[in-house]
């Protein structure tokens, strides 16, 4: 990929697993092991999770540390089944680079923002505010390409489906104020997504954009 005059200019090589995705993809499920491992997985949990500064448990890593710690299976699998469904789309359209850069940040905004309206309880865990960021920046990039709901079945443009979500986890951050669901985490995923694109002043498929 290159640069000039502030014009970005996407890589033409498509993979179906890019280096950036693959490699996440592993790495999460080799700490889904560990984290299910016996001692290992109990000083994973502690040290890693994204403990409330509050807390007395938390550690300036954590904020890094806890998009590779999962829950369970199925929270795991949606995770990474989006950071791939939409991520490649993403690393293929911007390059590795920028790519690793932007989920990293967007992972780490949504850490701090966690930190932010959660000063004591439970600690956070997963790739999920990285993962909004990509569904954020999919429909940036692509927004009149169509998804496919599972339920109901039926297809929506991705600038609306991104919206939608986009909406859903503000009302339920407002509403659901005692749900184990990091909310406020997803959305700031999402926000830091929009101002890291803005900043880099990126532009859609056919000049696009939400």
């Amino acid at each position: 990929m290159s640069y000039s005059n502030n014009r970005y200019s996407p890589g033409t090589q498509f993979s179906v697993f890019p280096p950036a995705v693959k490699h996440l993809l592993i790495i999460n499920g080799v700490f889904f092991l560990a984290l299910n491992t016996p001692v290992i997985g109990e000083l994973l949990f502690a040290y890693g999770a994204l403990w409330p500064v509050g807390s007395g448990q938390f550690e300036i890593w954590q904020p890094v540390s806890y998009m590779f710690l999962h829950a369970g299976l199925g929270h795991i699998f949606f995770n990474l089944f989006a950071l791939w469904m939409f991520g490649q789309a993403i690393e293929n359209y911007w390059g590795t680079n920028r790519f690793t850069i932007y989920y990293f940040a967007t992972g780490i905004g949504a850490g701090l923002i966690q930190l932010l309206v959660v000063s004591s309880g439970t600690p956070t865990v997963g790739a999920s505010g990285a993962v909004y960021g990509i569904l954020l920046a999919f429909g940036m990039m692509f927004p009149d390409r169509y998804i496919i709901l599972l339920i109901p079945p039926i297809p929506i443009k991705a600038k609306y489906f991104v919206a939608i979500f986009g909406v859903i986890e503000l009302v339920s951050g407002l509403t659901r104020t005692d749900s184990n669901v990091a909310n406020f985490a997803h959305l700031g995923g999402m926000v830091f997504g929009y101002v890291l694109i803005k900043i880099w002043g990126l532009k859609g498929e056919n000049h696009h954009s939400i």
